[in-house]
């Protein structure tokens, strides 16, 4: 079976168009219409090893909270509906990703039930014309959609670009290998409920 999916999500504020692919290369073709969210999907892509297309059309002339928020419900979505029911995946994994002077910590539950911990502080207002606010917004909407619980705690660290990208780097590897086929549960739902679903 294939891991792949395809969502459309079309409102009175964005346009969005995001396929992945859990068991590719890390290949990507992303374009949001803003740099600095492209650049951390691109590292999504390439260190999770899922292939990731987006085409992203947003209100950026109001700002770019719709845009940001929408491409991570609409990736989510995708994630979700490739994983289907789950089934043969390890579940749970956590990483320590070290970027330079910062260190970021993220642990992932696929487990159907969305939620957030989010203890990520910034100390700019803005990264590349992005709000660094909008980063949260972004790791709510994917958690939410892609229905996993989603713990993000950056330890220390002063480069506000290096928080944000381990943050991305760190989803990325902890996604990779929680989403890893598990030979030893052979095709088993990984739950003692048999399904994993809210």
């Amino acid at each position: 079976m294939t891991r792949t999916a395809t969502i459309e999500r079309k409102t009175k504020e964005t346009e969005i168009e995001a396929s992945v692919d859990l068991d590719g290369s890390g290949s990507f073709d992303i374009e949001t219409g803003i740099g600095f969210l492209d650049h951390m999907l691109e590292q999504l892509a390439r260190h999770s090893l899922i292939d990731i297309t987006m085409r992203a059309k947003g209100d950026l002339h109001v700002d770019a909270h719709h845009t940001v928020e929408d491409s991570g419900i609409a990736l989510g979505q995708a994630v979700a509906a490739a994983l289907g029911d789950k089934s043969g995946i390890t579940r749970y994994a956590d990483v320590h990703l070290a970027m330079d002077e910062a260190l970021t910590r993220v642990a992932v539950d696929v487990s159907g039930r969305p939620y957030l911990v989010w203890n990520v502080a910034f100390s700019r207002p803005r990264l590349g014309g992005m709000d660094t606010e909008l980063f949260r917004e972004w790791f709510q909407a994917f958690a939410q959609n892609a229905g996993i619980t989603l713990h993000v705690a950056t330890l220390y660290g002063e480069n506000n670009h290096h928080i944000a990208e381990t943050c991305y780097k760190g989803l990325a590897r902890a996604l990779r290998a929680a989403i890893a086929e598990d030979p030893r549960q052979a095709g088993r739902v990984p739950s003692t409920k048999g399904r994993l679903a809210g």
